[in-house]
């Protein structure tokens, strides 16, 4: 029996960048009666606003169900619990200037060198520093979902971008997730290291966690729950995971 479910966040709960759904949030909500669960994800927390806490708000999720949520930021590299009224963070592992310098740099070097970056116009960003990492964005942070989704799925283009980044930065580690986005940050600081830190917090070992993500293969950044050996649904998109929490919430 498990007693805790963990989740990536994009293509898992919701389509990329986008509040969870209504018919989500209002499974999810209902699975906090039952379970400690963790969203980890490499968006910042401004994100994890706009994705999970509003939506949730939304549907009147209650103090008691918000307090069984475990937000991971940046892959478990900030760590935020919720304490009525507000949401607080507990830690918060922030890379220097320097570092956020270094492999914003490196980021755009590769991508130039291999003819994939792009000049925006519109005054979106590529690459975003979200404190505990750095992400790149080959098409913007605010493209639509089907250009995201068409641009490399095969994750062809970003692998090579993230290696040839690794050459030019090799004291950082650099990681595909999400549909255009490659994270970067200090090695170790992966979904290793946040469910690592919920583990601990919540005194429980990798056999009582079942994971919800979608790039659980070699490569994408669910992988390294995979090598923890914690129980793993691979999923390829929200509605998958809603069929899963039906049937975890109608066997209870």
């Amino acid at each position: 029996m498990k007693k805790v479910l963990a989740f990536d966040l994009d293509k898992t709960l919701n389509d990329s960048k986008q509040p969870v759904p209504e018919e989500m949030a209002k499974l999810f909500a209902d699975l906090l009666n039952h379970y400690p669960c963790c969203i980890i994800s490499g968006q910042k927390y401004e994100q994890f606003d706009v994705q999970v806490m509003k939506p949730l708000a939304a549907i009147g999720a209650t103090d008691a169900q918000l307090a069984n949520l475990h937000l991971m930021v940046g892959q478990g590299t900030q760590y935020y619990v919720y304490s009525a009224p507000k949401w607080e963070n507990i830690y918060n592992n922030a890379l220097t200037s320097n570092q956020v310098e270094e492999i914003s740099a490196a980021l755009e070097k590769a991508a130039r060198e291999l003819d994939y970056w792009i000049d925006l116009t519109n005054g979106d960003e590529i690459i975003e520093n979200r404190e505990s990492m750095v992400a790149y964005s080959a098409l913007g942070q605010a493209a639509g979902l089907e250009e995201k989704e068409a641009w490399d799925p095969d994750m062809v283009k970003r692998n090579k971008i993230a290696a040839r980044a690794a050459e030019l930065a090799p004291d950082y580690t650099f990681e595909v997730g999400g549909s255009t986005t490659i994270n970067a940050f200090m090695p170790g600081m992966n979904k290793i290291y946040g469910m690592t830190r919920l583990m601990e917090t919540l005194n429980v070992t990798e056999k009582d966690i079942l994971y919800f993500g979608d790039m659980t293969q070699p490569g994408g950044n669910d992988y390294p729950v995979v090598q923890m050996g914690i129980d793993t649904i691979t999923v390829e998109k929200w509605q998958d995971t809603a069929f899963c929490l039906r049937g975890i919430l109608g066997i209870r």
